[in-house]
């Protein structure tokens, strides 16, 4: 098996993390919990005070059939929620009885500099034991100098019984402050579930 590397030396010669990585605890900043709610936004928090901050999605469930957990930002308090943005999907999944099992890019679920809402988990379903969990990961929201890069991974138990791990990356393709994310679903409203908001503390 060939040696693993980061910037050609061998992870077992690595004495620590490159200073690229973040590292620190997380420090929950707040949290929201829907019944039946139009959309989940987080309209605080998101500042200069840390340079990372990650959305975690507890169990997250749909009022509807057939329905997208999706995103955007914002650049004026939660005013607009329609931040340009470029994504990349790919997305493997597994039937429940073992019948299908694919890896795929998701061409037709990325964006190209466009305003829409982002996809984060696709073809929820409207029944007790399903949803879908994950997080979101956004870098540097208060920047006033470079674009700003998230990265999403969720897990979700689909309307046909799929585990369905959906990766999204892309970028708000703004000098503007991201200070406020929204989260919702395509159509219909968010059923139950927890988002919680945390920050990378290096302190």
């Amino acid at each position: 098996m060939p040696l693993i590397k980061y910037n050609n030396q061998s992870l077992s010669s690595l004495t620590a993390l490159p200073a690229a990585i973040p590292t620190g605890k997380l420090k929950l900043i707040s949290s929201q919990t829907a019944s039946d709610s139009a959309s989940i936004s987080f309209t605080t928090g998101l500042n200069s005070t840390y340079k990372v901050y990650k959305f975690v999605f507890v169990n997250i469930s749909s009022a509807t059939n057939n329905v997208n957990l999706v995103f955007n930002g914002s650049t004026d308090s939660g005013s607009n929620y329609n931040v340009t943005k470029t994504t990349t999907v790919f997305v493997a999944y597994h039937k429940e009885d073992g019948s299908d099992a694919v890896l795929e890019y998701g061409g037709n679920e990325d964006l190209a500099q466009s305003t829409a809402f982002q996809n984060i988990s696709t073809n929820l379903k409207n029944d007790s034991d399903m949803g879908t969990s994950g997080s979101l990961t956004l870098f540097n929201p208060a920047s006033t100098t470079y674009v700003k890069h998230f990265i999403a991974r969720t897990n979700g138990m689909n309307q046909n019984t799929y585990s369905m791990d959906y990766n999204t990356a892309g970028y708000f393709n703004t000098t503007s402050a991201i200070n406020a994310v929204r989260f919702q679903m395509s159509t219909g409203n968010i059923a139950a579930g927890t988002i919680y908001l945390y920050a990378i503390d290096n302190s």
